[in-house]
């Protein structure tokens, strides 16, 4: 008689998979809960301890570490010598192992949980069964999710030998071992505060296969550090499938909303950088003011929201074509009248990081990993180095440009004024070319330059991006300061009568 051992924290499918296997001819062995379970449903199953002659102990944490297990996983079937050992010693192998770990990243994830508690989710026996199993998969048949338990059921039911399977399960045994040991060494570096320990290992998970990369021949797919992590915590409500480029840009778009709180915010963002944002005292007002930006680069953007999308929004919206939309909710008129675009995409929810999460950047051979960049920027450190202090209106304006240009590429100039941006020059290889851009799109759009205020994200290394934006009539600057020629510069600020404040804080993203 083939036997199985069943020992599973997720019980998703165990009844309908061990009824299964017991129709089959199977003997069943479990432990604790996963036996108590089956029992209650009429299934017979045997307990590990009757096989190990020995009982469980420590409450729990000793049940299957004993060579009576790990000798009827690991015994090699082509080996006499192997099968005569275990023979000697009274164990009769298994043939098959269901187990899923005890479920510590969601007790980790907890708020408020004590440390105790998640070391209680560290599970020993599990992984040390699937490790057995999956060794020697010739002969074993390893699962560790219940989404196979019916091409297992069916590869037995047709007496099939497939060796192919085996060799996939015991693939993702080891995957699943290796991402939860990951998980662990990460809360444990988190415990003493290491964000870059001697190693990091990254507990990822496939949540969907996505039709290309960022070009189509390049194949590609959505990773997650868990279920409902970040980006897959926002709920698609409408529009075909989200593509690699969509992923970027929603990031895109957050992180550029991120920095106004709970402020009414729209970002409008074309290839992950905004070319249009604005606060308003609505939805409405703050998506028209956004957009008012840059209308034309809006074709084809992602567009996020801070505060619920109404059915007022939803149809201003639809009159553009967008990739996707973003928001914390929407009404049920704005999710009709968005539905009738049927390729766009509508997600709803907020999408979070982690407070210690930590930005990753991939380069041959390895990652550059830092922290993330501030979700709060403020006016803390702030210091007037002009002659001419900035009014109150203008202090408004450079703090919001100083937020905007946090998410623009790097090099990057905003000109802002009431709380919106007019111009945007992103990504260019000289300040003083960034500060052109954006004057001629504040102009290309029809705004008026004059009495804008700018936001730069790193210093300026000369004066000529300061005397482009006087021309253009720029009245206050916000920038980092520290540069070699700050004296220079602030004297052309002074002689242009404009107002420069030094954040002491550097803003680039490249």
């Amino acid at each position: 008689m083939p036997r199985a051992l069943l020992s599973v924290s997720d019980k998703t499918g165990l009844l309908d998979f061990a009824r299964g296997l017991h129709a089959l001819g199977w003997e069943l062995l479990s432990t604790g809960g996963t036996a108590r379970a089956l029992r209650e449903a009429g299934v017979p199953v045997r307990d590990v301890s009757d096989v190990t002659q020995f009982p469980e102990m420590l409450d729990g944490r000793v049940k299957t570490l004993h060579p009576a297990v790990h000798g009827a996983l690991l015994a090699r079937r082509d080996l006499p010598e192997h099968m005569a050992a275990i023979a000697e010693h009274g164990i009769a192998p298994i043939d098959l192992v269901a187990v899923n770990l005890y479920p510590f990243q969601q007790t980790a994830a907890r708020a408020g949980v004590l440390p105790e508690e998640v070391i209680e989710q560290i599970d020993i026996g599990g992984p040390s069964m699937l490790r057995s199993a999956a060794k020697n998969f010739a002969s074993v048949t390893t699962v560790v999710d219940p989404a196979d338990y019916g091409q297992v059921l069916a590869t037995l039911t047709n007496a099939d030998d497939d060796l192919d399977v085996r060799r996939r399960l015991a693939a993702k045994a080891f995957e699943h071992t290796a991402a939860y040991d990951s998980a662990i060494a990460a809360w444990f570096a988190g415990q003493r505060h290491d964000s870059f320990s001697d190693r990091i290992c990254l507990p990822l998970q496939k949540q969907q296969a996505l039709r290309y990369g960022e070009n189509p021949g390049q194949a590609a797919a959505f990773y997650v550090e868990r279920p409902g992590a970040g980006l897959a915590a926002l709920k698609q409500r409408g529009g075909k499938e989200l593509s690699f480029n969509n992923f970027l840009d929603l990031e895109g778009a957050l992180l550029a909303t991120e920095p106004f709180g709970d402020d009414v915010c729209c970002a409008i963002i074309k290839h992950t950088t905004p070319c249009g944002l604005a606060t308003g005292t609505d939805a409405l007002d703050a998506y028209r003011k956004a957009l008012a930006c840059d209308p034309v680069s809006a074709f084809g953007s992602v567009i996020a929201f801070t505060t619920p999308v109404d059915d007022a929004v939803a149809e201003a919206v639809s009159s553009l074509f967008v990739e996707c939309v973003v928001a914390p909710k929407f009404s049920d008129g704005a999710l009709e009248i968005l539905g009738r675009k049927k390729n766009l995409r509508v997600l709803e929810g907020r999408a979070r990081w982690p407070a210690d999460a930590l930005d990753y950047k991939r380069v041959r051979g390895g990652l550059l990993i830092q922290q993330r960049p501030p979700s709060v920027i403020d006016q803390r450190g702030w210091t007037i180095v002009s002659k001419r202090q900035p009014s109150s209106g203008e202090l408004r304006d450079l703090l919001f440009a100083w937020r905007a240009v946090a998410s623009v590429k790097s090099n990057a100039i905003v000109l802002a004024r009431d709380g919106a941006t007019i111009g945007i020059g992103a990504g260019q290889m000289s300040r003083v070319d960034a500060a052109f851009l954006a004057v001629h799109k504040a102009s290309t759009a029809g705004h008026e330059t004059t009495g804008s205020s700018l936001g730069s994200d790193a210093f300026f290394p000369f004066r000529d991006g300061v005397d482009q934006a006087a021309e253009a009539g720029v009245r206050a600057i916000v920038q980092p300061g520290g540069s070699v020629r700050d004296a220079e510069v602030i004297e052309a600020a002074d002689e242009h009568g404009m107002a420069m404040v030094f954040t002491g804080v550097r803003l680039f993203r490249h």
